[in-house]
């Protein structure tokens, strides 16, 4: 096999492994952090702009995003573009404990659920974290992205400014 043959391939694979523009969010129970039971469908029913944020306690670019975001952005895009934010922690039951006191100690104002066996993370092709999927207001997936590099966020907020047709 040719080097552009591997790449092609290889390309396919990794974007091929996202969730789908067009999908909507699977009839799935995860636990919020006071233990009550969220459907992440209900969330393609709320009329506004939904961010899932996929991340873990031990994933620092995971960390880092959702800092920066809680730090400079959130607050505007909320007031702007009528958008709300759900972090989905894929901590194992090894870990999951840890995610309440970091959460608390960030002073995030997202609302957080645990994927304990990253059931919402596999109906959505998710591969690794950090993954961030986008909802426009009728719920539809129409944005997906593997990773972070410092400045992503702010391709985030040109996307969510489209969709808020601003």
């Amino acid at each position: 096999m040719n080097r552009i043959t591997t790449t092609l391939i290889l390309f396919s694979l990794a974007f091929g492994a996202a969730a789908q523009n067009g999908q909507t969010m699977p009839e799935i129970v995860l636990k919020d952090l006071n233990g009550k039971n969220k459907n992440v469908a209900e969330y393609s029913k709320a009329g506004k702009i939904v961010i899932i944020n996929f991340w873990a306690t031990w994933c620092t670019p995971c960390k880092k995003e959702l800092n920066n975001i809680h730090e400079t952005l959130y607050e505007t895009w909320k007031n702007e573009y009528n958008v709300e934010l759900i972090a989905v922690s894929i901590d194992d039951s090894r870990n999951v404990l840890k995610v309440k006191p970091y959460v608390a100690g960030q002073g995030w104002e997202y609302e957080v659920l645990l994927d304990v066996n990253r059931d919402l993370l596999r109906a959505l092709n998710g591969q690794n974290v950090p993954y961030t999927i986008v909802l426009d207001k009728t719920g539809t997936v129409v944005w997906t992205h593997n990773g972070y590099i410092e400045g992503d966020e702010f391709k985030l907020q040109e996307k969510l400014k489209e969709l808020a047709g601003k």
